[in-house]
């Protein structure tokens, strides 16, 4: 089963997400800095007259790095073309977008750290010097063609930015993080998502929602959904504090947005091994859940409230999280009076 406050796409967010997504850039809550040096470039290009050079989008799932490709070529007033890293599986794929592109023209490539070795080298001069080229025939009568292409931009998206070769980060010429969202902001994009869905809520209610949204709108938009099912069903269709309260207390999300698999980490770090540090391999081995599933799902979060620490040594639960789960903190105490 599907954590409801995993940040991941799922199929229920796809025409959720189309509804309340922003068109403009004026309109997309927070991530000040990044809007602010979009805004320049975009207007810089525009004033030039030239497409927009490539850009790099990463950071946590859920956080708009799709809604800024879609904003992007809205406000320059070009097509998008969507794709993704697994998509393209061969040289051939790539070629097939991006010859139907285009001058300035937005190519969005979610999870571009998943592409291929052989798509990536193929990339690199389409990025750098916008030709494509292709090898005509086989063995000793051979020969390459190089095809122009018109300038586009290519707008990559991340959750993996260490996995991304050197050379293919080198091309991007400019690279943004997008953070956690704070609770203000949040607050925001639910009651803003409240009013396009014609929803009938008390600012109390939204607030509860916003409380345990993550940090992430994809989160906040999806916990609204339930929140108003529940509504609907039981309280007149009135999202008020109290609703809310109950709703979110069914779907087990504590009050700072916390569901069953982020404290069954912690108490296993806490209850199982002191407090850490411990490696991922064993806290994933013993919550039965995938390494990379722990360090790009769950972590995120949980290094973002201080409750974990990342040491050379493993992972460490710290006093914040003791404080949460209702526990003595102890680590790094004296076990017996007069020692020290």
């Amino acid at each position: 089963m599907e954590r409801i406050v995993s940040a991941k796409p799922r199929e229920e967010d796809v025409v959720l997400d189309r509804g309340l997504r922003p068109k403009q850039l004026v309109d997309f809550v927070g991530q000040e800095k990044v809007k602010d040096n979009l805004n320049i470039a975009m207007a810089a290009a525009q004033g030039r007259g030239e497409a927009l050079d490539h850009i790099l989008l990463y950071g946590p799932p859920g956080l708009g790095k799709t809604t800024l490709a879609y904003i992007i070529a809205a406000e320059m007033g070009v097509s998008i073309k969507i794709t993704s890293g697994p998509a393209i599986e061969r040289p051939g794929d790539l070629a097939a977008i991006i010859t139907n592109l285009n001058k300035g023209d937005v190519l969005f490539i979610d999870e571009v750290h998943r592409l291929g070795r052989v798509v990536e080298e193929v990339l690199y001069p389409v990025m750098e010097e916008f030709g494509l080229d292709i090898v005509i025939g086989k063995g000793a009568g051979a020969r390459s063609l190089r095809l122009n292409l018109p300038r586009f931009t290519l707008v990559g998206a991340t959750t993996r930015f260490a996995m991304l070769s050197p050379p293919l980060r080198d091309r991007f010429g400019a690279v943004y993080r997008l953070d956690f969202y704070d609770q203000d902001a949040i607050k925001v994009i639910v009651a803003r998502s409240a009013r396009l869905l014609s929803l009938e809520a008390e600012e109390e209610g939204l607030e509860e929602i916003a409380k345990r949204s993550r940090g992430t709108p994809r989160v906040a938009n999806r916990l609204l959904k339930r929140v108003r099912d529940y509504a609907e069903v039981m309280a007149q269709g009135v999202i008020t504090e109290e609703v809310a309260l109950e709703a979110l207390g069914r779907l087990e999300i504590d009050s700072i947005g916390l569901d069953e698999v982020d404290h069954k980490i912690l108490r296993t770090i806490v209850e199982k091994f002191n407090g850490g540090p411990v490696g991922l391999d064993t806290i994933a081995a013993a919550i039965s859940e995938e390494a990379d599933t722990i360090m790009d799902v769950y972590e995120p979060y949980l290094l973002q409230l201080s409750f974990l620490e990342r040491t050379p040594r493993g992972r460490v639960a710290t006093r914040f999280a003791y404080e949460h789960l209702g526990l003595q903190y102890t680590k790094g105490q004296p076990e017996q009076p007069g020692l020290w």
